[in-house]
């Protein structure tokens, strides 16, 4: 689908979609309870059911009503898997699930989309080496099959935080003990801590380096912490506990939102948790950075910030953005796709392996088709750029991966679509 874009401002008041990486793991937490649970305010975008999808092939029962989804969870360690586990193009559900698949035991295969699959897997594979499970990696599918068996587990911090959640999933429901050591430096801080906060909801206890509860979200900005490596230790024979749970808004999303305020749009954002532990929750402060001046920013703790952020700065005054050697390995290359889309702009993108240079510059009306990379953050930024200049982006359907009425919505704050088939 591609959907040509006015030149147009965005007004009103809007609710922030539910935070997709929250619901996952409190889908997952509420799966492997005992009992019936209560998930509010789900939205089934494509990565959502992704998991869903995964939890009822491992007995997991569940009925969405409205946006509240009802959870029977299933004994992970005596379920047979029915087929195979679908995880789509969701790389969380694919890392998410791998470890809860060694804990069951049986032979269990992992599939998805040919994207999802090129995607690093390594820090599983050398466990599974380590310890003699069974670990097939093709190019249609993975097979594992454990049982996963407690102890201690050393992972490099410098990777995505979805190995961590993984293990942090699955290492409560084994016989033992079990030592989590993360390796500094750490990167993606924010996503470890919104795992333990969910595993607490659930009555997981873990102890950790870290500090909790209401120190968590200044913990998150300590560097000495990321910079020393984090210990967990997590306690055998735990039990998930069933929930009634809401997922908060999401801060990753709402950026797109609160962006067409930058350029004379009138948007109030609601539903955001001011307490929140997502690390996307610092994108206003980074709008007035890059609103005021020519900055220097990490996205060490905030990634998928990556592409808004990159629009921002072209619209303005440029901007150095460094620790961002990870966004080639999300749903595109998004460090190299957006340069050559912001170019169809007229804005100037060096990238280099760990930073990306925007220089200042003028932004003009593209002269040709802009491409979503099938990347659903890629596809919203260029639409808040376009509601600027005008534009047509084709391959808009990727925004079905976590915020699938995200057109409907603009549309209705203003923003003048025309839908082309």
């Amino acid at each position: 689908m591609k959907i040509k874009i006015k030149p147009s401002l965005a007004k009103g008041c809007v609710t922030a979609p539910p935070s997709k990486s929250m619901a996952h793991r409190l889908l997952i937490c509420a799966g492997l309870a005992e009992g019936q649970s209560q998930i509010n305010n789900i939205v089934l975008s494509e990565d959502i059911s992704a998991t869903l999808d995964c939890l009822q092939a491992l007995g997991v029962k569940w009925k969405i009503n409205n946006k509240t989804i009802a959870i029977h969870g299933t004994n992970l360690k005596n379920c047979i898997p029915r087929g195979n586990l679908n995880c789509r193009e969701s790389g969380s559900t694919l890392r998410f699930f791998l470890p809860l698949a060694l804990v069951n035991g049986n032979k269990i295969n992992l599939t998805g989309s040919k994207y999802l699959l090129k995607r690093p897997l390594d820090v599983y594979h050398h466990i599974a080496q380590e310890r003699n499970y069974l670990f097939e990696h093709q190019a249609t599918g993975i097979t594992v099959q454990g049982p996963l068996t407690h102890g201690q587990y050393r992972i490099p911090g410098n990777i995505s935080s979805q190995f961590v959640t993984g293990l942090l999933f699955a290492l409560p429901l084994l016989h033992g003990d079990s030592l989590l050591n993360i390796t500094p430096p750490i990167e993606s801080f924010s996503y470890i801590l919104m795992t333990i906060a969910a595993l607490q909801e659930f009555g997981i206890d873990v102890s950790s380096n870290i500090q909790t509860s209401e120190n968590m979200l200044k913990a998150k900005h300590l560097q000495n912490v990321q910079n020393e490596g984090i210990n967990i230790t997590i306690q055998g024979n735990q039990k998930f506990k069933s929930g009634n749970k809401t997922v908060e808004g999401d801060y990753s999303n709402a950026a797109f939102l609160s962006a067409f305020n930058l350029f004379g749009g009138k948007v109030e954002v609601k539903g955001l948790k001011i307490d929140s532990l997502q690390g996307d929750a610092v994108y206003p402060e980074f709008f007035t950075q890059l609103t005021k001046g020519n900055p220097l920013i990490s996205l060490k703790n905030c990634p998928d910030l990556g592409p808004i952020l990159f629009s921002v700065a072209a619209a303005f005054n440029g901007a150095t953005f460094i620790d961002t050697q990870r966004l080639a390995i999300k749903e595109s290359d998004r460090a190299n796709a957006m340069a050559a889309e912001l170019a169809k702009f007229g804005s100037i993108v060096i990238v280099k392996e760990n930073s990306v240079q925007i220089m200042p510059g003028t932004l003009k009306t593209p002269n040709e088709i802009l491409a979503g990379h099938n990347d659903h953050r890629i596809v919203m930024s260029l639409a808040i750029l376009c509601s600027i200049t005008g534009g047509i982006i084709e391959n808009t359907e990727a925004v079905n991966k976590s915020y699938p009425d995200f057109f409907e919505i603009i549309e209705q704050l203003g923003i003048e679509l025309e839908y082309i088939k």
